[in-house]
């Protein structure tokens, strides 16, 4: 009888050790269950990605319009290599305001890398000039109002010539050594309108465009 109850309460050690290990160790987990991506989800991180790689890559855009539905300007346009019309008009206005702001501000370290040694010299003699006679410029650019290529070569030594019309609002004052306005007046905006002439070496390693000419429509 003796030797049954030590079975007993033996067996008894074995449940209670094997439960505390059980409660220690736990259970092994049943599988995952995972629950396939909807086409409809798919698409759109799809979508996502695509679009962070635009953002990122930003490729040139292809312009796929037939050769024979393209204006005269178009068609020279297509023949100058990687050039994109958009990327260009948006870089034409930027240098606009640039050029603008120096050179009514004397401001010829600006100016030099942005237009041609020959256009540089004339605006050096203008503001040569405003110095002696103790005259100081403000302009203000308002807006655009047109930013648009009129024409566009490719010479035979590979010089391209771009010409942009700009049409914008402005505030621009002279002013005398007393800071007396003596032309302009600060409180009227002018319409004016511009053809600024770029150039640009294709077999250069510089991607830069230089102005080389200005004009004031009437």
């Amino acid at each position: 009888m003796a030797q049954f109850l030590d079975i007993i309460i033996l067996l008894l050690v074995v449940i209670v050790i094997y439960n505390k290990l059980r409660s220690l160790l736990g259970t092994r987990p049943e599988q995952t269950k995972v629950t396939p991506l909807s086409e409809e989800s798919a698409a759109k991180i799809f979508d996502i990605i695509m679009q962070e790689n635009e953002k990122n890559n930003q490729p040139i855009t292809q312009d796929i319009t037939p050769e024979e539905d393209l204006s005269p300007i178009e068609k020279d346009l297509r023949q100058i290599p990687n050039f994109d019309k958009e990327i260009f008009i948006n870089g034409a206005k930027r240098a606009f305001e640039i050029i603008l702001t120096a050179f009514a501000k004397g401001d010829i370290e600006t100016l030099e890398p942005l237009v041609s040694p020959k256009l540089l010299k004339k605006f050096q003699e203008i503001l040569n000039q405003r110095q002696l006679d103790k005259i100081t410029a403000e302009t203000d650019l308002i807006c655009f109002n047109k930013a648009e290529i009129i024409n566009a070569k490719i010479s035979k030594n590979n010089i391209v010539k771009i010409v942009v019309n700009f049409v914008t609002e402005q505030v621009n004052l002279l002013k005398d050594k007393q800071d007396k306005v003596i032309e302009g007046d600060e409180n009227f905006v002018q319409t004016i309108a511009d053809t600024w002439t770029f150039e640009r070496c294709l077999t250069s390693t510089n991607p830069n465009w230089l102005l080389i000419s200005t004009k004031k429509n009437a």
